[in-house]
């Protein structure tokens, strides 16, 4: 589920609120969100053209939406989400609770983020354009099932379902992520 999110300067439309997780459990057949989303930025993000605003620590509880998911949603929702998002008294319940950041960065910086941690982002009517790379990862025991809200699966190039593409990532030489930060004199953060 990799992709490029393109704003250009001016004209650059917003995503509205949602959680990756809704559609990926509607649409895929993803059973629980053990999965997060890596954000390249490939250029500066920031609030004055369109980065990415997130509700920290809404990723803890899951909203269901409401509503059927329309057959091959996928063709329109990678453009505008309007399917799969949450009502706006359920989005007034998190941003109070949760409050809403703007994630923003330089060329190069990576945000990573729960799949089912509420986000957004607003168009971008700057001179500057925004440009984000999107590369999720899933849990290999996370392996999609049949939709649960969908009458067909997504298609491959969107949404693969094939298992050469899901294992598990493991250091080349066969050494714990532990050993490798011994070895390299790294801290390891954990939260």
């Amino acid at each position: 589920q990799s992709r490029f999110n393109y704003q250009p300067p001016f004209q650059g439309t917003g995503f509205y609120w949602h959680s990756d997780f809704e559609t990926w459990h509607a649409e895929d057949g993803m059973p629980t969100p053990r999965c997060l989303s890596a954000v390249i930025m490939l250029n500066s993000n920031k609030p004055q053209n369109g980065c990415v605003m997130i509700m920290p620590g809404s990723h803890r509880e899951y909203v269901p939406c409401a509503g059927r998911t329309p057959d091959k949603n996928w063709t329109e929702s990678l453009q505008a989400q309007v399917a799969g998002t949450p009502s706006e008294s359920a989005l007034m319940e998190l941003s109070e609770k949760f409050g809403i950041e703007y994630m923003t960065g330089e060329a190069g910086d990576v945000l990573l983020f729960d799949s089912n941690a509420m986000h957004g982002s607003h168009s971008n009517v700057s001179p500057w354009a925004r440009s984000n790379a999107f590369v999720v990862y899933n849990a290999v025991s996370n392996q999609v099932t049949d939709p649960y809200a969908a009458a067909c699966p997504r298609p491959l190039h969107v949404a693969t379902r094939e298992p050469e593409y899901m294992r598990p990532l493991v250091p080349a030489s066969g050494s714990t992520i532990e050993e490798m930060a011994e070895k390299d004199k790294m801290t390891l953060l954990t939260m």
